[in-house]
Order: structure tokens, then sequence, then C-alpha cells
């Protein structure tokens, strides 16, 4: 990735965390290689991938900012210079790295190698790379791990279900999407992730999900908050109306006399928690007045104000 993930965003290091959500949010709603074919933006959005993915966590953030860690997220090395091996004694290098019995187990560990092959003789230096008597032998390794983003809309995060990404070698996956998952959780696919070497095993893809937002509801850990439109009629006399919920509309009592911004509660009603239970849904009610106001209702409420006028704004 870019050596500057605040410029892969379009961003300063005074940017706050939000700010990062939001670029970074922007940047894959325009250049996410499923809604635009471009090369260049396929560039930017992994850039952008890779950046969000280092600085959405603060502590990480603060890693980078301090020089701990480099922009891909690998710890920064010391420096050593040969000043200082020249002036660490006799024989620096021995002192550094050991003997050659002691590189001999490294690199059996590293290769895969048993049997007892001397550094120098049949298992490194001799008949093949990696290989005793018997022939050259393979270099295992795991594949890396690989890091994406995708973003789903809230009710595929509260109901739970699937969708399907595009991996970078163009192949399709379908992604199943726990009920519940939240803005951050990061989904593990095991072995579709970079390709390993000779017998060794495919790395996972970490998928770290963004939540978008929703213009209709809102959500407070396992609660959701919902506005609902209701009538005048509504408002004065009561009566029940239909009111959406993440598992499907449910019907529910409106007091007599209820004003806008009151909030009432459905228990059970919102987000499954890690525990299996349910959140709360809060309803928040508001008065909506009808289109046009005709003489006839105009008329009423002339009537009803000459002996009902009341003062909600609290004037003397």
């Amino acid at each position: 990735m870019a050596d500057d993930p605040y410029a892969a965003l379009g961003l300063t290091k005074s940017a706050s965390q939000d700010d990062i959500k939001k670029a970074y949010r922007r940047i894959a709603k325009t250049d996410h290689p499923d809604l635009n074919p471009d090369p260049k933006a396929a560039e930017r959005f992994k850039a952008a991938s890779s950046a969000y993915d280092l600085l959405k966590d603060a502590e990480q953030r603060a890693r980078f900012d301090r020089g701990e860690i480099d922009a891909s997220g690998q710890e920064t090395p010391q420096r050593h210079y040969y000043r200082e091996y020249a002036e660490a004694g006799d024989s620096p290098y021995r002192q550094q790295y050991g003997n050659f019995d002691d590189l001999n187990d490294v690199f059996s560990d590293l290769f895969g190698q048993r049997g007892g092959a001397g550094f120098g003789g049949a298992g490194f230096g001799g008949s093949g790379f990696g290989g005793g008597r018997g022939g050259a032998r393979s270099f295992d390794m795991r594949g890396n791990d690989q890091r994406f983003t995708l973003e789903i809309d809230f009710m595929t995060a509260a109901r739970g279900g699937s969708t399907r990404i595009t991996m970078p070698d163009g192949s399709a996956l379908e992604v199943k999407i726990p009920e519940g998952a939240r803005d951050g959780q990061v989904i593990r696919l095991r072995g579709k992730g970079g390709p390993g070497m000779g017998e060794g095993g495919a790395g996972d893809a970490l998928l770290t999900l963004i939540v978008a937002d929703d213009p209709d509801w809102t959500r407070d850990g396992d609660n959701v908050e919902v506005t609902l439109p209701i009538t005048i009629d509504e408002a004065v006399l009561g009566g029940k109306v239909e009111v959406p919920t993440i598992s499907g509309a449910v019907m529910m009592t409106i007091p007599r006399g209820a004003s806008s911004g009151r909030k009432m509660r459905l228990k059970g009603r919102g987000i499954k928690g890690a525990d299996g239970k349910h959140g709360d849904q809060v309803v928040v009610l508001k008065i909506v007045m009808p289109d046009r106001i005709d003489d006839e209702l105009a008329a009423f409420f002339e009537n009803w104000r000459k002996d009902h006028a009341y003062d909600p704004h609290g004037r003397n």
C-alpha cells in the first residue's frame, strides 16, 4: 500500500476516526471493482482498503503515528549499523547469529527438514535446496491472510443473510452474514486468502464489515430506534397502528393524547446479541399533518379553540 495511508483516504493526520470511516465509505461507493471497472479505480480502492484497515483502530493508528509500525502494519525494524557490530568485540557475527548448529536448527524448522542434514552439507549446500541424499524437497509455506472490507446494508446486518463478492483473482464468492452483524466485525473465510507454496495450504480472507447508515433506522448496541408517523386523529383518539420491526410489521397501541417525540418501547424487537437475546425497539412518534387543511377541519379547530385553548410553550 502507499507509504501514507492518510493520503490514500484523502485525509491528513488531524482527521478524526469518524472522518476516516466516512472517507473510506466515500471511496468504496465510487471505486469498488463491482461498481467501477476502471483499473485505476481498483487501485485506489485497494489502497484505501489497506489504509482503512490500518487506521480504523485507534490504538493501531497511534502506533503508526509514533513510527512503531509501518503502513502495512508490520513492526518497524530497529536499524543497526556496521559500526555497532565492529565495536562489539571478538567474533561479532558469531555472537549475533550463533553457531552453525543453531543455524541448522533454524533452517530445519523453516524448510521442514528432518533427519539431521547439516548447514553446508546435503541439507542446504549439498544436493539440492532443502534436500538430502534422497533428492530435493519442496519448500512448504502457508499462504498469507488477506484483508478486505465489505459494506452491507442495515437490514442484512440485523437479519443476517448472504452477499456475493468478487475476489482479487476475479472469482465470485458467496459470503454468509451472521444475524446481528456489527460494524467492524471480522468474518474469516478459511482457505480464501493468498496461495500457499509447495504443500502449504492457502491463507484466509478476513472481511471487515462496514454497516451502511439507514435513513429510517438507528442502532445503539442491540437496541434499534425508528420514527413512526401518526395522524392527528390517531394522536388525539389513540388506536392500533402498524409498526415496522426487523422481523416484520407488528401492531402497536397508541395512547390517547400522544405527542410528537413520545417514545414507546417494543421489548425483544431489537438486534440479536452475542448471548442470543434480542435488544429492544424504540418507536418515536411523529404527528404528521394532512396534506391539505380543508374548511371543515379548520372550522372544527376554531370552535374547539374557543373553549379549550392551551399553551404548550410555557408562556404565561
